[in-house]
């Protein structure tokens, strides 16, 4: 159990907890929720020992092993699965034992040490690990790349599968869907409701919450506060909670006033003196309770567009890809023959699972890529409002959102637009202040700003060019639960055409009408609802996984050239001669697979038992010898395998 005991903690002169408590039990999986700033990620280092409480008891047990996803981008040529195989510290500790006690030569050490080994799962890391990169989205030509070759954001990914890799009683996930894509957040979901230790996660996707956490811990004012059940039961326990603060509130005050009154209006005569001091002592003694300030929560607006063009934009028999990257050659299509017309006030969410073509899709509509062929035709007086995933990369640090909106205030009236206002720097500077960014905020550096923050200036950057189509991939990244709701509650009321790509299915539910589905290299119209996406992507998943392995194991098998038909054409006859030899080869080799994996089981039964020290360390080398052989036999059978494919493909085709 984690028990935190009338605990406080500080970061600098800021105080986050004070004297708070809370209890954690074993195996809950608890959602930990708060403003940003309220201190849920200093709680986090606090249970990971970067932190030291300031006052209070703070305890947890000492056994436990812990995992959480590192926030180092990992700058390594180590293969992706290696890395993460690197991530299950039991199984590195046990390898690094059987290294001593071989180089030791200690046979009661080497038996115990191929024990532990064993124990730690040493037969099937490989596939645990590349099971949980497979499960991210990578893809099975990916599992040997080098760490390095990978984009940030994959990066991140396999520092998740590091983490969930690493055996452990409790788990800290900090934002852990921010880099993930609809298809890797449902994979994580289902694969932490099977997780059997005691889960902490932070996260802004209420929809997650909901789906993986059982408890639900609040920090306000210092303060933490356990409720039973999951997001939206905290959410409705709070309103009740709220409710009955405000009430009490209201009461008080209305007590307050009344005392008041009586210790202003008889302090000065002796008669009621004595009464008089009896209440002032009263309301020195009354707890007083906090007025219920709902925080001023962010809110903001789109402005109704100039005009609506209809249709907004014709898609005629197009392909979205990217350009040959020395700029010779052909370009690469991820999605072809499109033909549809987006229309006025249309609320398009675009699905589709991981690598489909979702980005390069609404990277062509925003014109950031050419079409490849076809055409896209805008409606006269389209106005793009765009944020791309990368959107907040390409702020510049070292300027301020003044001077970005100043940018864009001249950009804009450069290229015949007129934004929502005028360029002058005080108009600008009110406009910012919608957006929070008030006071001394409009003159600090981008680059020193929180991902929220940024977020919420590009925001400020689109809603200000007044747009008619919104184009947003991935708009909630860095955005806290209630900025997620003030985007809602905007997109709701806007009044032109939207085309999202979100993996918060919240905000997808709250304001699409309507689904694209980017898949096979095409899109289609999806009918049905976010339920039925969540189970077509999980089918999806399983049979992408299954083609991607299938294809990987042809493209490890040997390349076996025919040979050239004779004039006689009595090549059929040949080649079906091999193929009988060959098949006879791949029974013997299917036989002696079967009798290694009967006596690979039966030597860990052997071990499971009680056995003496000696008959360890025999037992412990037959079965590594008897898995070297294993996996020596599962290699051939699939270079023959491959090598009957491709005889009998030559075979058929004469």
């Amino acid at each position: 159990m984690i028990i935190l005991k009338n605990l406080s903690l500080r970061r600098s002169a800021k105080v986050l907890l004070d004297n708070a408590s809370v209890s954690i039990n074993p195996g809950e999986k608890v959602g930990l929720v708060g403003r940003n700033g309220a201190g849920k990620s200093s709680l986090f280092a606090l249970i990971n020992g970067t932190l030291h409480e300031d006052r209070g008891d703070f305890s947890m047990p000492t056994q436990w092993r812990m995992a959480q996803v590192a926030q180092d981008m990992p700058e390594t040529a180590e293969s992706a699965t290696g890395f993460v195989i690197a991530g299950d510290t039991q199984l590195a500790e046990a390898q690094a034992e059987v290294d001593a006690a071989e180089a030791s030569d200690d046979g009661e050490r080497m038996a115990h040490a191929y024990m532990a080994l064993h124990d730690a799962g040493a037969h099937d890391a490989q596939s645990r690990a590349q099971a949980l990169i497979l499960g991210l989205g990578f893809q099975v030509r990916e599992l040997d790349q080098p760490v390095n070759s990978f984009s940030g954001g994959w990066r991140m990914r396999l520092q998740l599968a590091r983490a969930l890799m690493c055996p452990s009683e409790l788990l800290l996930l900090d934002e852990p869907t921010n880099h993930l894509d609809l298809d890797a957040l449902v994979w994580l979901e289902a694969w932490l409701k099977k997780y059997p230790g005691t889960l902490l996660v932070i996260s802004h996707d209420r929809e997650f919450l909901d789906a993986v956490t059982n408890v639900t811990i609040h920090i306000e004012n210092g303060q933490l506060t356990r409720y039973g059940g999951n997001y939206s039961t905290f959410e409705d326990m709070r309103a009740e909670q709220m409710a009955l603060q405000q009430a009490a509130f209201a009461k008080q005050q209305e007590k307050i006033a009344h005392l008041q009154k009586f210790i202003d209006r008889f302090k000065a005569k002796a008669s009621k003196a004595k009464q008089a001091q009896s209440r002032v002592k009263a309301l020195d003694r009354m707890e007083k309770l906090a007025p219920l300030l709902a925080s001023a929560d962010f809110t903001f607006e789109f402005k109704e567009p100039l005009n609506l063009p209809n249709p907004m934009l014709t898609i005629d028999d197009a392909s979205f890809g990217y350009p040959p990257a020395d700029g010779t050659g052909e370009p690469t299509v991820i999605v072809r023959g499109v033909s549809k017309s987006v229309f006025a006030g249309q609320r398009i969410g675009i699905l589709g699972a991981n690598g489909q073509g979702k980005s390069t899709l609404v990277k062509t509509i925003a014109r950031d890529l050419a079409v490849v062929a076809g055409a896209v035709t805008e409606g006269k007086g389209l106005n793009i409002g765009y944020f791309a995933q990368q959107e907040l990369d390409v702020l510049r640090p070292a300027d301020t959102p003044l001077e970005h909106m100043i940018r864009l205030a001249r950009d804009t009236i450069a290229n015949g637009g007129a934004g929502q206002f005028s360029s002058r720097e005080q108009d600008l500077r009110n406009f910012l202040g919608t957006f929070n960014f008030s006071g001394d905020m409009v003159k600090q550096a981008v680059g020193t700003m929180s991902g929220g923050e940024k977020a919420r200036l590009v925001l400020c950057m689109i809603v200000w060019q007044r747009p008619n189509l919104l184009l947003l991939d991935e708009p909630t990244n860095h955005l806290d639960l209630a900025t997620r709701e003030a985007l809602a509650m905007a997109l709701n009321e806007f009044e032109g055409t939207l085309m999202l790509v979100s993996h918060d299915r919240a905000l997808l539910r709250s304001v699409c009408d309507e689904f694209w589905l980017v898949s096979r290299g095409g899109v289609e119209p999806f009918d049905g609802d976010l339920d039925d996406y969540q189970r077509y992507l999980l089918d999806e998943g399983k049979r992408l996984r299954e083609e991607l392995k299938q294809a990987g194991k042809r493209v490890e098998a040997p390349e076996v050239k025919p040979e050239p038909a004779p004039v006689t054409a009595k090549k059929p006859v040949v080649s079906s001669g091999k193929i009988k030899a060959l098949k006879q080869k791949l029974e013997r080799l299917d036989k002696s697979m079967a009798a290694l994996q009967v006596e690979k089981n039966t030597l860990e039964a052997r071990l499971s038992g009680t056995i003496s020290v000696e008959a360890i360390t025999e037992t412990g080398r037959q079965l590594q010898h008897v898995i070297d052989e294993l996996a020596i036999e599962e290699g051939e059978w699939l270079e023959l395998s491959g090598e009957i494919e491709t005889l009998e493909t030559s075979s058929t085709c004469l």
